[in-house]
C-alpha cells in the first residue's frame, strides 16, 4: 500500500476526526515545527532584532534571551497547490521561509519535501558587472542547467521578463524592479518541483504580472508547488488558491484566499489604528476558525528532511 499522511482534527471541528491524505499527493509536510532565537540580552540589541520594550523588560539580565520565532507550526501541501504566506512584519514569515528551504533547522519539529525546494528572493544573486544576457547564462548554469538547456530556455526566460531591449546593458543600469524581473524568470527555468517566492511579484506592471502567473500555472500543472510570501493581498489573491497566515509566529489561518486576507485586512487596520482590542478580537475569531493538523505516517518512508 502506498504510504499515508494521517492529518488529524480537534474533536470538535466540522472536518472528519481524521482525513487519510496519500502521501504521493503531499510536496511539503510541516510537522510541529518551533524555532527559537537564542540572542544576548542587552536592550539595544534586542530592540534591533524588534523585541518590543515589554519583552526586553521581561528579559534582560539573563545574560542570553531566548525568542520564539515560530510556534507548533503544522500544515501540509498537495503538488499543484499555490500557497500565499502573510503576515506582519517580525510575524515569522521568513523563518518559515529558511525552514522551508533547509537553511536552518527547527528547534523542535520537522520539515519534510519532495525535493529540495527553490527560493527566490528580491535578494537573490546577480552580477552587477554584466549584461542581462550573462546573467541569464551564469544564473541558469549555476542552477544545474547545462549549455544545451540554456539554449532552449533562454527565448523563454526574455520573454517572461520582458527585458528584450535591455538585455545586452549591464544589470547595474537596471531599475530593482528589472532586477526581480530578471531573478523570476532565471529562477523558474528550471522547472522546479517547489518554488519558493519572496515579494518578486510586487514588481512590474499588469503585464509582467498577467506572464508571471502563467508561468507559475505551468510549474503547477507540472506537479509543482508554489510558496508566495508577500505584503500584497492583491497579488496573493491572484496568483494563489490558499492562504497561510503567520502571526506572532502562529498559523493563524489557512484557507480560501478572499477569506482569510479580509480577516487580515481587518486586523491590520485596527493594529495601524491602534484598536487593540479590537485587533485582539479579529485574532481570537480567526484562530477559532483554525482546524489545527497532526501529521503522522503511518507506512512506508517518510518524505526526505528538507535540508
Amino acid at each position: 500500500m502506498a504510504e499515508q499522511l494521517l492529518i488529524g482534527h480537534p474533536p470538535n471541528a466540522q472536518a472528519p476526526a481524521v482525513e487519510r491524505i496519500d502521501s504521493q499527493d503531499i510536496a511539503v509536510a510541516v510537522d510541529g515545527v518551533s524555532m527559537i532565537y537564542r540572542v544576548r540580552s542587552s536592550s539595544e540589541y534586542l530592540r534591533s532584532k524588534g523585541v518590543t520594550a515589554r519583552q526586553v523588560k521581561k528579559i534582560l539580565g539573563a545574560g542570553w534571551a531566548e525568542i520564539p520565532a515560530l510556534e507548533e507550526i503544522s500544515f501540509t501541501v498537495k503538488q499543484g497547490e499555490s500557497v500565499g504566506v502573510i503576515g506582519t512584519n517580525g510575524s515569522g514569515k521568513s523563518t518559515l521561509m529558511k525552514l522551508l528551504t533547509g537553511k536552518i533547522r527547527p528547534t523542535t519539529g520537522e520539515v519534510y519535501a519532495t525535493s529540495t525546494p527553490i527560493m527566490l528572493g528580491v535578494n537573490a544573486a546577480l552580477v552587477k558587472q554584466i549584461s542581462g544576457r550573462e546573467n541569464i547564462r551564469l544564473g541558469c548554469l549555476a542552477m544545474g542547467l547545462s549549455p544545451a538547456q540554456v539554449k532552449e530556455k533562454f527565448e523563454m526566460i526574455v520573454e517572461i521578463s520582458g527585458l528584450r531591449n535591455s538585455l545586452d546593458m549591464p544589470l547595474k543600469s537596471y531599475s530593482s524592479g528589472m532586477q526581480s524581473r530578471l531573478q523570476f524568470a532565471i529562477a523558474t527555468a528550471v522547472d522546479p518541483d517547489i518554488l519558493l517566492i519572496d515579494e518578486a511579484l510586487n514588481t512590474g506592471d499588469a503585464q509582467f504580472r498577467a506572464r508571471t502567473k502563467k508561468r507559475l500555472d505551468e510549474v503547477r500543472a507540472q506537479a509543482g508547488c508554489v510558496f508566495l510570501v508577500s505584503h500584497s493581498l492583491g497579488t496573493i489573491k491572484q496568483m494563489c488558491d490558499r492562504v497561510i497566515w503567520i502571526e506572532q509566529g502562529r498559523l493563524l489561518a489557512d484557507g480560501e484566499p478572499e477569506w482569510v486576507c479580509e480577516q487580515y485586512e481587518e486586523y491590520t487596520d485596527h493594529k495601524s489604528n491602534d484598536r487593540k482590542r479590537s485587533a485582539q478580537i479579529v485574532y481570537d475569531r480567526t484562530r477559532l476558525k483554525l482546524n489545527p493538523v497532526t501529521v503522522s505516517f503511518d507506512r512506508g518512508t517518510r518524505p526526505k528532511r528538507a535540508s
